[in-house]
């Protein structure tokens, strides 16, 4: 029997929507161990970790060493794995990483999903023993898998494109930002080029200096350069010193900070989210794989 993995409505889940978003569903269950894979999904891949897993389980049982048993504790936040005395977890698998999980339907014990690592970006295969429950764990992973993927949606997955996008508006400001600051410092060493060239050009040595030229309205022509001048006020007082462009260009009229709309809204995406939505978004698309299968190995079984 295989089954792949639907987000229909009319499918018929083990448990209440509420029961695994609110609390987790816990299941008693031996674990055989975990094991690397080369894909994230297949019915021959598990096959292959089961074989190896029980092989390994079966030199130990020879051993005098038995199969620990452990806690799991299922929910839309993903699948742990606890020592079920110390309730000390031993693996924490989150559900956008679990992409297959099957159940043997020869031997209704075994069942195992895959799971990328979050360290090493490995698929790791767990496998383990439950005596009764083995097919019901493996539908309550698909349905928190199901309502996980949902909650990932309302509470914004849609919006990481639209994210992304802002991310570049933001970068493309910050670039045309440093591009106008280099254009003005350019303006300013122009200007003061011109001054410089403007006072070695004059003769040395006058006297008064001359009055400048007026228009037929008696007012001074306006000049680019007329007000970096320095000019005596009537009553003997320099008059204060003007900021230069470098400083104008950070506060407005008012003497506050132009609003950004954009800058002030980077403080919402940082960066560690941001990829952190994208990889949630990678692996709900890559989507989970419910099975049914046969991977019984009946020489190497012996009720491990």
């Amino acid at each position: 029997m295989n089954r792949a993995f639907s987000r229909k409505k009319d499918k018929t889940w083990m448990h209440t929507p509420e029961a695994l978003s609110k609390h987790y569903i816990p299941y008693n269950a031996k674990f055989l161990g975990s094991t690397e894979v080369e894909q994230p999904k297949g019915t021959e891949v598990v096959r292959d970790a089961v074989r190896k897993l029980k092989f390994a389980r079966h030199i130990k049982k020879s051993e005098g060493q038995k199969i620990p048993k452990v806690e799991l504790q299922i929910s839309i936040y993903g699948v742990k794995i606890l020592e079920p005395k110390t309730k000390e977890v031993q693996h924490n698998c989150q559900l956008h990483r679990i992409s297959f999980c099957a159940d043997d339907k020869t031997d209704k014990r075994i069942f195992t999903f895959i799971c990328k690592d979050s360290e090493s970006n490995k698929h790791l295969c767990y496998v383990f023993d439950s005596e009764k429950c083995a097919e019901e764990i493996t539908l309550t992973i698909g349905q928190a898998f199901d309502l996980a993927y949902r909650k990932f949606l309302e509470s914004g997955g849609k919006d990481v494109e639209t994210r992304k996008q802002i991310a570049g508006l933001q970068k493309r400001i910050q670039d045309l930002e440093t591009e106008n600051m280099e254009l003005k410092n350019k303006v300013q060493d122009l200007e003061s080029q011109l001054r410089t060239t403007q006072v070695s050009a004059s003769p040395a040595g006058t006297g008064t200096p001359k009055s400048p030229s007026t228009d037929i309205f008696d007012m001074v022509p306006f000049s680019p350069v007329s007000h970096v001048t320095s000019t005596p006020a009537r009553n003997g007082t320099q008059p204060p010193p003007v900021p230069s462009r470098a400083t104008e260009i950070k506060r407005d009229l008012f003497g506050a900070e132009p609003f950004d709309p954009f800058t002030c809204g980077a403080g919402d995406f940082p960066p560690d989210i941001q990829s952190k939505l994208e990889e949630m978004q990678e692996g709900f698309k890559m989507g989970l794989t419910l099975e049914g299968t046969v991977f019984c190995l009946d020489p190497l079984d012996s009720r491990c």
